[in-house]
């Protein structure tokens, strides 16, 4: 088809000429089929992207600036329309292998990242709480907790020349503080 006479029945059928819109479908259809054939897909998938494009192009047919360049934008949306497919197939692979039907992906389902998600907020919340009580505790808990929470563990003659504590005050000293800290978060209900 010349470039003249697609911009002519292009500006036909968009003022609703049936017999211009079928010659469009005959002149420009085998460019269109060909877009979708050399991207090797499917017969179902190149019907699918043959009848897209033409759906595409009705939809712009009036607003197109360059009717006589309607092959071009065919053959455009055509193989956009085939890229589009192409990456759907490689997300989707139909198979009967069992081995892979029954192989339990690593990714997580949306269901479960949601739960996660609440999950690591809540833990955030605790952990945020803790601290909060934490700094309400007097000084010598905080300083003797801190101290035993380094990593590594100080041996209790490390803690007891630090602190200044007798070394067989710092187990004792150390649970009342946890159970003072404790209470603190069962009062709040973060325990």
């Amino acid at each position: 088809m010349d470039r003249s006479d697609v911009g002519a029945l292009v500006q036909s059928a968009a003022d609703g000429d049936a017999a211009a819109w079928k010659a469009l479908v005959e002149g420009l259809g085998p460019l269109v089929w060909s877009v979708a054939r050399a991207h090797r897909l499917s017969d179902a998938d190149a019907h699918e992207v043959y009848q897209t494009a033409w759906f595409r192009f009705a939809q712009h047919l009036g607003r197109l600036r360059e009717p006589e360049k309607a092959g071009s934008w065919l053959a455009s949306t055509a193989r956009n329309e085939c890229l589009k497919v192409l990456k759907a197939a490689r997300r989707w692979t139909p198979t009967d292998d069992p081995q892979l039907l029954d192989r339990v992906s690593d990714e997580p389902t949306p269901e479960e990242s949601v739960l996660d998600s609440e999950e690591a907020a809540a833990q955030s919340e605790r952990v945020r709480w803790l601290w909060q009580e934490f700094e309400e505790l007097g000084e010598r808990c905080r300083q003797v907790l801190r101290v035993l929470m380094a990593s590594p563990p100080p041996s209790y003659q490390e803690v007891s020349a630090a602190l200044g504590i007798a070394v067989g005050s710092i187990g004792p000293m150390r649970q009342r503080c946890l159970r003072r800290l404790r209470a603190r978060l069962e009062a709040r209900g973060a325990a």
